[in-house]
């Protein structure tokens, strides 16, 4: 394991853009379904075993060197909501002009002519973690890890939460994201036996609803 490389692309100031986007937290603490920590961290786990997933396993595959336009639509088939698919190409925009200053690759060059509008995120952030010489499981940490960091910060933000518990939700998910990635590593792993279907298509249909109300709001935070 690289583990320096790892803590660079985890890095929540890693300027791969997440910094202004919720995870649907804004949408949750609007609604009331995130008013402290412990609805925080039942959100969070709720997100990471599916959105997270999905996400994880794509990362997961992408550095394990399957092919990443392939793998982009296989993103694009496990997120049907267009809000969520125009914030993750965005994202994934963001993430790749970072990656390529970082750790520049042919294959980061490669992805980056095919979709100059932005591949999925969790596919530029696997190839990213490629580039970097790090492992499918990595890449799945770094996937996993990001999809409940994101909302804790911005739940910091959004209700004034003390940064100390929402630091120590994400410390109690460790189990979860442990399991998480592996499960996510081990899906990937059977794509050469059974193609892109082998990956998760977990579903979070209110997070899908709320990301589509949320990106009509007139007034917001976070872009998501």
């Amino acid at each position: 394991m690289n583990c320096a490389a790892l803590l660079i692309l985890a890095d929540g100031r890693f300027p791969a853009g997440g910094h202004a986007h919720s995870g649907g937290a804004e949408a949750a603490v609007a609604a009331g379904r995130i008013t402290d920590a412990g609805s925080l961290e039942n959100f969070c786990r709720g997100r990471l075993h599916t959105a997270g997933l999905v996400a994880a396993a794509l990362a997961a595959a992408t550095a394990a060197g399957h092919d990443p336009l392939a793998l982009d639509g296989a993103a694009d088939a496990r997120t049907p909501v267009a809000a969520l698919r125009t914030t993750a190409r965005k994202l994934g925009r963001q993430m790749m002009r970072a990656a390529r200053a970082t750790w520049p690759s042919p294959e980061l060059d490669a992805l980056a002519a095919a979709r100059p509008r932005g591949a999925h995120q969790p596919v530029v952030l696997g190839l990213a973690a490629r580039s970097a010489g790090l492992t499918p499981l990595d890449a799945a940490y770094a996937a996993a890890y990001e999809t409940v960091s994101g909302p804790a910060t911005a739940t910091v933000r959004l209700l004034s939460l003390d940064p100390f518990d929402a630091t120590a939700v994400l410390a109690r998910l460790v189990p979860d994201l442990d399991r998480v990635a592996a499960a996510a590593a081990t899906a990937a792993q059977r794509i050469p036996e059974e193609g892109n279907d082998a990956l998760p298509a977990a579903s979070a249909p209110l997070l899908d609803i709320t990301a589509q109300q949320h990106a009509a709001w007139p007034v917001r935070l976070f872009a998501s």
